[in-house]
């Protein structure tokens, strides 16, 4: 079962895939992409880190995505898209955006999960929604990753959309007795 939860920033959607993966299993595995660029976002790190249970194990991966998940099995979260794409595309001492780079490590990522076999659960922003930015870099950074979103979004078996801690379900999601949709709790 492969699970994408997007939404906006402080949405809720880290701590739903905290919370459906403990349900789920005691054997996690967490694949986080955030890099400790600076103090707040050393603090935001650390934030996350208290809200994963000490028994996870935690791996740290900012760029190579795919080879990292393809090295994985069983319940794998991976935390978070958005991130992963910022490291990609302005890897540290590269002056220009790495758009080569990127187009390589994505393909890279839907193919490892295309084949991935075990429970995955994917965090990711949903950028699009909000104004056109006004410089080149956001453009790129908005269009890439709407791309991105959706050939993920396409490649998991639910998909739902995450806002004030609630998960509405936009694509093939769990239903329990009478066809009721199970959102995450």
């Amino acid at each position: 079962m492969r699970t994408l939860f997007i939404g906006g920033a402080r949405s809720g959607k880290s701590a739903l895939a905290v919370r459906w993966a403990n349900e789920r299993s005691g054997n996690i595995c967490a694949l986080v992409t955030a890099t400790e660029s600076d103090p707040e976002m050393a603090a935001r790190i650390a934030a996350h880190r208290r809200e994963r249970p000490a028994h996870w194990r935690v791996r740290e991966e900012p760029v190579h995505l795919g080879r990292a998940l393809r090295e994985e099995a069983g319940l794998v979260i991976v935390d978070c898209l958005t991130l992963w794409l910022a490291n990609c595309l302005w890897p540290p001492g590269c002056e220009h955006t790495d758009t080569s780079g990127w187009a390589r490590e994505r393909a890279q990522f839907l193919d490892a999960l295309g084949a991935f076999t075990g429970e995955l659960i994917i965090v990711s922003n949903e950028v699009g929604t909000g104004i056109v930015p006004d410089n080149l870099a956001g453009r790129v950074f908005r269009d890439e990753h709407g791309w991105l979103n959706q050939a993920v979004a396409a490649l998991c078996d639910e998909v739902y959309f995450v806002t004030a801690g609630l998960a509405m379900c936009l694509k093939a999601c769990q239903t329990g007795p009478g066809g009721t949709t199970t959102p995450p709790r």
